[in-house]
């Protein structure tokens, strides 16, 4: 058993020492966990034997001499040399460290009353007794149907119940806020001048808009709880006698569950110190349990040992045996880890800062028109503070973009489903819009460009060694039980050649061998190793299976063998190193460094690229998306598969990105050149997500590992792909449900077009607010003149639940990545809004002064103009061309003409106010028509000649000087390249027609 082992058993098998000892045993946990995970064996024997020699000890005969000698161990024991520990063992630690470092904070006092309570209900968990008659179960059968149907009848499902909010304060909730506050502030008013009408619309409002936040974001909420249960938690799990994957939450106590590098601990735990083939090993778990603790760093977990709910499988492989489900688990925060966070982006902070802006414009100008209108009215009926109060509080509410954040809401909750209709499960809400914005796309090889489906090819072997022998080896020291696309290929190909792995009784078992260890594959180390007997000869060896440098490396060396591994991958063969030790001895080191390896040969394996692989990649070019390869194989195979896939073979080696013979902005500018990387391990992820990012690139990262999850953290979009492991899942924002890179640029397509929808409604609500405010304040300082309340209100209840409907509207998809430029939104948004208005002072003018009509037609005649020319412009809003060119959806032009028709309705028979007929009912609707599709051409002209030259010019900063001048100094370069290659084509065609008459000339010579 190796020292890490021991640390394992140190910190949770506590000897239950008397009251006057408990110093001694702080002592004793606190020097245990400092020791070095590689001292030496002998070492390590001798202190097991003294340790369980404690742990027999009763409590009521220890002796202090025992106490003191044990101490006296101890001390000995945390003198021993720290200098052994292995490189690999140091690179797993940096990389949990950097993964984990955002996470620490202040609180280590806590984190180790944490590691208290736990080692405490580790103890109560072994002597629970009442669980024991539960925790018989055969490793290698698992429990029967029968049996784990009774037992979940029994504990219930392995599910942490959530608190339901209750939908009476949810619903009482929508009347707090900013604009409630003012909408219930302006029916108080009404109320206490006894202005009823006022005050029963003011009321409805105020009702209606709680309604459609309440019924629209349980909607909302139900769609993402849908999601929710899409990313449910699987686990292996043994039942009849065979390996199965099931739903964490049908897991019982009892049950045999495999745990192996990159799971989630489903349910608490014992570990049973055996592998998924049934043999014992000696190996541990490296479990982060930061979950729990809030520490950073994992911890070794052993035999016998609980692993918690919700803890993270860094490395290792080990069966155990559930002991605890549900309610009555330790954390049981595994459904925390799909819970999909309604946080807020960056496009979602840029709009409610612009209703933030819009509040307090309007409740600027409100004041200034509430101080003209007391002074001047100071001393009459119209200069009842209440009566003035009241109207510009109507006048605030109408202007204030009410709907905002449930029409925000809404869209990113229907986008959410509309992706996930596209196999794309959004896990943080916000990067639904995140994604619209991804200019890079760092993509994996194996099965997002590649099929994913290996087979294997001739193999290359070494002298002494034939094709069986490969297989064979391959066979023993691959990982039953996993969904790894390598290990499946090499289990599958031997079972299909080798006759004694045909018709076996147990698939455990391993005819003539019996594995006594096995450590399964490091990300790291890059390889699998296990250490085996053969059960005829009684020799005990090593094999070892994994990366061709890595395997030929550790057999000494073997130019045949690397000229080999070039071969193979000049025919896009990728390359699997077996290799095995002589017989090893009792006296022989146990460290694999130490023992002589002969390289067996290497497995040829073909992964086939995508059939529609290139034509995606095209697309990505016409999106604007820049897509880089990433991989862990050698560079000639990723330089081959680019080719195939119509991509540059400008392919980095991941040495390059740590090369500290190059500055930081060289290794920065060659990767964003570069098309792909190669030999990449999860750092070198980071790093390149890192670089791009350093310079303005959003970043997309796809992961599917555990020691991806820094990676995927760090990038602006993390991306889980199909098949990933489950720390992946929980560490990214993305999880993709179908293979290859036709699901994410389906879910990039989809997010920009909600992307549009939201622009759209920002500058159709900046533009109408505009409009509103300018014409209002320059009509009541000019003219003393404004609309009735009612009408007021109506316009803005209509038009804001109207545009409920924007979230599922036919939109525009970009051609590049969606940018927020707000200076442009809110400039297009003021000249559209101007218009707007101008139009308006010409029919107020017109129909008083020209057609004359009555006070009452006038409040008419601008009601309907002015609840339908603003809300017209949303047909033009809605795209960033010409409004024909994507035709709305069938629902939002029956919704925005529904309302339309309804207020032309009003204006015709005189609800609530005085009838204005037919005839001016539809001129003003059809006008109202003509002013979108004239702003629509004012929109284009603006949007076509909009440039950050422009902008320069009219607002000129350093900032934007700096920004230009380094434009034109690029498109300078640009040319001069352009025209040297001109040049170069010239030369090459000079010496092609000189090349030729030469030919010319000796075909003559020669007749």
């Amino acid at each position: 058993m190796s020292n890490r082992s021991e640390n394992g058993d140190a910190t949770q098998e506590k000897p239950n020492f008397n009251q006057d000892n408990k110093d001694n045993e702080l002592i004793e946990k606190e020097q245990t966990n400092k020791r070095n995970d590689d001292s030496s064996v002998s070492d390590n024997k001798g202190e097991l034997a003294e340790k369980e020699q404690v742990n027999k000890r009763d409590d009521d005969n220890s002796s202090v001499n025992n106490n003191k000698n044990e101490l006296a161990e101890k001390e000995q024991i945390n003198k021993r040399d720290d200098n052994d520990s292995s490189v690999n063992n140091n690179k797993e630690g940096e990389l949990v460290e950097k993964e984990q470092i955002s996470k620490r904070g202040d609180g280590s006092s806590v984190s180790n009353n944490k590691e208290g309570e736990l080692a405490e209900l580790n103890e109560k968990d072994d002597d629970d007794s009442s669980m024991k008659e539960y925790l018989q179960t055969d490793p290698k059968t698992g429990l029967t149907t029968e049996e784990a149907q009774q037992r979940l009848n029994q504990f219930g499902r392995n599910e942490i119940s959530e608190a339901k909010p209750n939908l009476f304060l949810k619903f009482v909730s929508y009347f707090r806020g900013p604009i409630a506050y003012l909408i219930e502030v302006a029916c108080i008013v009404a109320g206490v001048v006894k202005d009823w009408v006022d005050f029963g619309i003011i009321l409805g409002l105020l009702f209606v808009n709680a309604f459609i936040g309440f019924i629209e974001e349980t909607r909302a909420e139900s769609a993402l709880e849908a999601l929710k249960k899409t990313l449910a938690l699987k686990t292996k799990v043994w039942r009849d006698g065979k390996l199965i994957e099931l739903d964490a939450a049908e897991l019982v106590p009892g049950d045999i569950i495999t745990l192996r590098i990159g799971n989630i601990v489903p349910a608490d735990a014992k570990l049973l110190g055996v592998n998924v083939s049934g043999s014992e090993t000696s190996e541990y778990l490296m479990v982060d349990q930061s979950a729990l603790t809030g520490e950073s760093l994992p911890v070794n977990r052993n035999k016998g040992e609980i692993v918690y709910s919700s803890s993270i499988i860094k490395q290792g492989q080990m069966m155990a045996i559930v002991v605890k489900t549900g309610q009555n688990t330790y954390i049981g925060r595994a459904a925390s880890l799909m819970n999909v966070a309604v946080d807020q982006g960056h496009f979602q902070k840029v709009v409610n800062k612009i209703g933030n802006f819009l509040i307090l414009i309007t409740v600027t100008l409100v004041v200034i028109i509430f101080i003209y209108q007391a002074v001047k009215f100071r001393g009459t009926s119209e200069g009842n503070i209440l009566v003035i109060l009241q109207h510009v509080l109507v006048l605030t509410v109408a202007a204030i973009p009410v709907g905002l954040p449930t029409v925000l809401s809404v869209t990113m909750a229907v986008g959410a489903k509309q992706l996930a209709a596209k196999k794309v499960i959004i896990r943080r809400l916000a990067a639904v819009e995140e994604l619209s914005a991804v200019s890079v796309l760092c993509s994996d090889k194996t099965g997002t460009l590649t099929l994913n489906e290996l087979s294997t090819d001739e193999s290359w072997l070494t002298p002494s060694y034939n094709e069986t022998d490969i297989f064979l080896y391959a066979y023993i020291c691959s990982e039953p039980g996993t969904d790894d696309a390598i290990e499946l290929a090499v289990r599958g190909s031997a079972e299909e050649k080798l006759d004694i792995l045909k018709n076996r009784e147990n698939d455990h078992d391993i005819p003539g061998f019996k594995v006594t260890s096995f450590t399964p594959f490091n990300p790291a180390k890059k390889l699998t190793e296990a250490t085996v007997i053969n059960l005829e000869t009684q020799e005990k060896f090593k094999i070892v299976k994994g990366a061709p440098q890595v395997i030929t490396k550790l057999a000494g060396g073997n130019r045949e063998a690397d000229q080999a591994v070039i071969n193979l991958a000049s025919r896009g063969l990728r390359a699997l190193g077996v290799a095995r030790t002589n017989s090893i001895n009792p006296s022989d080191s146990d460290d694999s460094q130490q023992l002589k390896w002969e390289l067996v040969g290497f497995l040829s394996l073909l992964d086939p690229p995508r059939p529609d692989s290139k034509d995606i990649l095209k697309k990505c070019e016409e999106l604007g998306l820049n897509v880089k390869m990433v991989t862990g194989d050698q560079l000639i195979i990723a330089k081959e598969v680019a080719h195939r896939l119509g991509m540059s073979r400008v392919i980095l080696e991941s040495n390059h990105l740590v090369d500290s013979a190059k500055s930081e902005d060289e290794v920065t500018e060659h990767c964003v050149k570069a098309d792909g990387f190669a030999q990449v391990i999860p750092e070198h992820k980071y790093r390149v997500v890192e670089l791009l990012q350093k310079k303005g690139y959003v970043v997309g990262m796809t992961g599917d590992g555990v020691n991806d999850a820094p990676a995927l953290k760090r990038a602006d979009v993390g991306i889980a792909v199909s098949g990933c492991t489950d720390a992946a899942r929980s560490a990214s924002d993305i999880v993709l449900l179908a293979p290859g890179l036709a699901t994410i640029i389906d879910g990039i397509m989809t997010s920009r077009a909600i992307f549009q929808r939201m622009r759209s409604y920002a500058l159709y609500r900046i533009t109408s607010t505009v409009h509103f405010l300018l014409f209002f304040f320059c009509i009541i300082l000019a003219k003393d003149w404004t609309l009735p309340a009612v009408l007021l209100i109506l316009i803005a209840m209509l038009n804001d639940a109207a545009t409920l409907v924007i979230s599922v509207d036919n939109a525009q998809v970009s051609g590049s990545p969606d940018k927020w430029r707000i200076g442009q939104l809110i400039t297009l948004s003021i000249i559209l809004g101007i218009i707007l208005t101008m139009f308006s002072f010409a029919h107020f003018f017109i129909f008083s002064y020209v057609i004359k009509v009555t006070q009452g037609q006038l409040y008419t005649v601008m009601y309907l103009h002015i609840s339908s020319a603003p809300h017209f412009v949303i047909f033009s809003t809605r795209l960033t061309g010409y409004f024909w060119e994507v035709l709305p959806s069938p629902l939002f032009v029956i919704s925005i003409f529904g309302t339309q028709i309804f207020a032309m309705f009003m204006s015709i028979f005189g609800v609530l106010t005085e009838a204005i007929g037919w005839v001016k009912s539809i001129i003003i609707l059809a006008i109202s028509l003509g002013i979108f599709v004239l702003l629509d051409f004012v929109k284009v002209f603006v949007l076509r000649y909009w440039s950050l030259e422009l902008v320069t010019k009219i607002c000129p900063s350093k900032s934007r000087r700096a920004k230009v001048a380094a434009r034109r100094e690029r498109a300078l370069t640009l040319e001069k390249f352009a025209e040297s290659a001109k040049k170069l084509r010239k030369v090459l065609l000079m010496v092609r027609v000189i090349r030729a008459f030469r030919h010319d000339d000796d075909d003559k010579r020669q007749e």
